[in-house]
């Protein structure tokens, strides 16, 4: 389900049988989705770009609580058309990379190092596949029978199979639920983690990445920005929407950050693709793309050595980092809430930033906070 790759990511755990009727309900009456708030406004139009269509789809903004979503969502039952082969193959060599997750696992073990985990969207199962061993029991939730008799075989986990809403996982059963690049392709964001919030035991965390709608990636590219994968991503969350979102429910936010991956190659091509087609020269769009020839890779990893860090540098001054990453705390019972949030508080002002666990000596107790990498340890 989950392809990991940020910004494009596979079919979310949203079943067919879910409609997406509120949420385009309240934007036809002027009213947010996620807090009820009326007088929305107009945020950006575009296209499907990755599959070179010409369909504008809207994006509303909520300016009480920052949320933006698709306005006029395609119906789960719709859905399968925006994905595809195309879109199954261009994720395909990311998703069954064990490597790719090795960072992930290492900065989880920082401050949890077993217990059940269960992964929303957990695809073939790389990202508990990293996981496997006597520490951690795996559990995951998956749309597609093949895919999760794919994820069994690979991890031995306990994957069911449907809408994560109706997964009959009973309470406190988990201490770490993660979901990466998932959250933003749901219809109900927010019965979910209500979900999420109901299964995590006392003191467990949930872990989930995202692209970030308030980035500089945005805010440089607008509608050619790779991260907004319309029609496929139907909320944008920015780290203001997601706090406003988590305040609502029984959950602490623990850290909420940014990390920088501006998607200049992607967004660049999406205008270059859109320039050639107003010059009569079309070419076929990035789910057509072939592999590129060896003079072109060539070229494309001396760019990738020397201009692209200079220019992910400069995009900094624009805004902070393109990837949210989430680190949310279901409350100890008895533990103070205002002392555990006040630990957390503080934020680096870099554009990657990382999660830690610091101890107060005078109460005793371990907090999850936000600190830069450089300082851990």
């Amino acid at each position: 389900m989950s392809s990991r790759v940020s910004g494009v990511t596979e079919r979310p755990a949203v079943s067919a049988q879910e409609q997406s009727a509120a949420s385009r309900a309240g934007s036809s009456e002027g009213c947010c989705p996620i807090c009820g708030h009326r007088g929305v406004v107009p945020f950006l139009s575009a296209p499907d770009r990755f599959h070179g269509r010409t369909h504008l789809y809207r994006l509303d903004r909520c300016p009480a609580c920052e949320l933006v979503w698709l306005a006029d969502a395609p119906s789960p039952a719709e859905m399968g058309q925006h994905y595809g082969e195309d879109y199954d193959r261009a994720i395909s060599s990311v998703e069954t990379n064990e490597n790719h997750w090795h960072g992930k696992r290492d900065e989880l073990q920082v401050y949890k190092t077993g217990g059940a985990i269960l992964d929303l969207g957990c695809s073939s199962g790389s990202f508990l596949a990293s996981l496997k061993g006597p520490n951690w029991k795996l559990y995951g939730i998956e749309m597609s029978e093949e895919v999760a008799a794919k994820a069994r075989a690979r991890t031995g986990a306990e994957v069911f199979v449907g809408d994560i809403l109706d997964a009959p996982f009973a309470p406190a059963s988990f201490d770490v639920i993660t979901c990466f690049h998932v959250f933003e392709h749901l219809y109900h964001p927010r019965e979910v983690l209500a979900k999420v919030s109901e299964w995590l035991k006392p003191g467990g965390i949930f872990v989930a990445f995202m692209p970030n709608i308030d980035s500089a990636g945005e805010h440089i590219f607008k509608s050619y920005w790779y991260g907004l994968e319309l029609p496929r991503h139907l909320y944008h969350f920015s780290p203001a929407s997601m706090k406003n979102l988590v305040n609502s429910l029984d959950l602490e936010v623990a850290s909420i950050t940014t990390r920088r991956e501006v998607f200049i190659e992607h967004s660049f091509r999406y205008i270059l693709d859109r320039l050639l087609q107003t010059m009569g020269m079309p070419r076929p769009p990035m789910a057509k793309a072939k592999v590129p020839s060896i003079p072109f890779r060539v070229v494309r990893k001396g760019f990738r050595l020397t201009m692209l860090p200079v220019l992910t540098g400069l995009a900094s001054l624009a805004g902070d980092g393109e990837i949210l990453e989430v680190l949310l705390r279901k409350p100890v019972s008895g533990q103070n809430p205002a002392k555990s949030k006040a630990c957390c508080a503080a934020r680096n002002s870099e554009g990657s930033k990382s999660w830690t666990q610091v101890t107060s000596s005078a109460a005793g107790q371990t907090h999850l906070c936000c600190i830069p990498w450089w300082r851990r340890g």
